[in-house]
């Protein structure tokens, strides 16, 4: 029974190539898929690596003890997209200050706040051009907050 169904297989196999000739067409002169582009080779030809990050805002002195009031999503690449209202400004501000958190959170000189402890941290996680990125600042009350956190975490 083996040979019957193979032999069956072969002239059918035989037909349906026979079938092509006559088409003109055959299968070995199909110029074979071309092969996707590894993930790397995507990666370097764009002009910006992978950054998408997560902001979060709280009170509290750190982190780890602090409430988490706010948090939004960011983008950066292939588009300035996620839940962050300005997207694209947050985007721009991080590559003009050349991924560097630290310049962004900067309280502007000649600031004028009051003294009080009321803490307010914020907080970056994620990749930025490739690179895993985890920041956190603390800002000893909310004036000094509004003064230092920028666009990036005006939300």
């Amino acid at each position: 029974m083996r040979y019957i169904t193979g032999g069956i297989a072969m002239g059918a196999a035989l037909a349906l190539g026979g079938g092509l000739l006559a088409a003109g067409t055959t299968t070995a002169s199909a110029a074979p898929a071309p092969a996707p582009a590894p993930a790397s080779a995507i990666q370097a030809q764009s002009l910006y690596a992978s950054s998408a990050l997560v902001l979060t805002t709280g009170h509290g002195a750190n982190s780890t003890e602090a409430s988490v009031d706010r948090a939004v999503t960011l983008t950066c690449f292939p588009k300035a997209t996620g839940t962050h209202p300005d997207a694209k400004g947050a985007c721009a501000a991080l590559r003009a200050a050349g991924g560097d958190f630290e310049k962004l959170t900067t309280i502007k000189s000649g600031t004028a706040c009051t003294k009080e402890w009321n803490p307010i941290v914020v907080t970056a996680d994620g990749v930025w051009e490739g690179q895993r990125v985890r920041f956190e600042r603390t800002f000893g009350n909310p004036c000094e907050a509004k003064a230092g956190k920028g666009t990036l975490f005006e939300f």
